[in-house]
């Protein structure tokens, strides 16, 4: 595929620190048009060539052909396979280039309707999109994300479609505003340890998304008992937590990552989700190590990467 647009997710910020012991190409947010397929017949090969495509970042050992397939295949959780690769994460080079290899069974037709700049949301979005997946949202009439990045944004907003009232909490101004523009409620915190004495609002239903260590352990004061408590964040490095108060309050911990292509699909086809107010700059990709420093820089939000020739914003 040639790339059209790349995003820079936090796990590639982390990557750079050491997050997986990477080496190679990241970056596995893309939308890009199909250039060239081997292996299948004239007609499917006519069939995809130069589709808008997006990808799903795992590649398990049923797309690579492998036989017999892994247990984790065989069960249908093939983003757990065994012998699985990671779009710019674990043994695959990713989007941060010109082109990029994938499997034709993860790739994503993009509709008419939806732009790059929002088909390049795809992976967060999907992400996002597993927690109606392994929850039952309907259960719950509010809840609280924790974090005002890029996943928590598209998280608070998946959310909003099943659930009341969304509370974000968060420490940057500009961010918490864009969420509100979104019909999200918000409250400023620190984002230290006296946010435990100030906040005093509890959960039934709470997402991390700060991606900080520090952050998993407000979302456990936060969590009501018996409540629900999904973890999203990923990050180099170990985080301190007491696990007293998930076995006190008897709160459900949930792990979740990678999440549905189609759903997320559907969410910007019909317009119910549009996450472009979250792009801060578009830079060429020849600038990428500029647009790696500046993605960490406070209030940057989604720094997407395009081929040259096009002009940056």
């Amino acid at each position: 595929m040639r790339v059209r647009l790349a995003g820079i997710c936090n796990t590639d910020v982390e990557i750079l620190r050491g997050y997986h012991g990477f080496r190679g190409t990241p970056g596995h947010e893309f939308v890009g048009e199909v250039a060239d397929v081997r292996g299948v017949s004239a007609v499917a090969k006519k069939k995809w060539l130069g589709r808008r495509v997006c990808g799903d970042i795992n590649v398990s050992c049923s797309a690579y052909g492998f036989k017999p397939v892994c247990d984790f295949c065989r069960r249908g959780l093939r983003t757990h396979c065994a012998r699985r690769t990671v779009l710019g994460i674990v043994n695959h080079y990713g989007a941060f280039a010109e082109y990029l290899a994938l499997p034709l069974e993860n790739l994503h037709v993009v509709p008419k309707n939806v732009t790059d700049e929002q088909a390049v949301f795809v992976e967060p979005l999907a992400a996002a999109c597993e927690i109606l997946e392994q929850v039952d949202v309907r259960r719950f009439r509010e809840a609280a994300v924790l974090g005002d990045g890029k996943l928590a944004q598209l998280i608070a907003r998946v959310l909003r479609t099943a659930i009341p009232r969304v509370v974000m909490y968060g420490k940057h101004k500009k961010k918490l505003a864009i969420a509100r523009r979104a019909e999200i409620q918000t409250k400023k915190v620190r984002g230290d340890a006296s946010d435990r004495n100030r906040i005093r609002e509890n959960f039934q239903l709470v997402v991390e998304a700060t991606g900080s260590p520090s952050g998993l352990a407000l979302s456990q004061y936060m969590t009501e008992p018996r409540g629900t408590l999904v973890l999203k964040s990923t990050f180099h490095g170990a985080a301190p937590v007491e696990t007293w108060p998930i076995v006190v309050k008897e709160i459900t911990v949930v792990g979740s990552r990678c999440g549905s292509f189609a759903k997320a699909m559907a969410l910007l086809r019909s317009g119910e989700i549009d996450p472009t107010s979250l792009i801060t700059r578009i830079f060429v990709l020849s600038h990428t190590p500029t647009a790696l420093r500046f993605a960490q820089e406070r209030g940057a939000l989604k720094v997407l990467l395009k081929p040259e020739g096009r002009n940056e914003n």
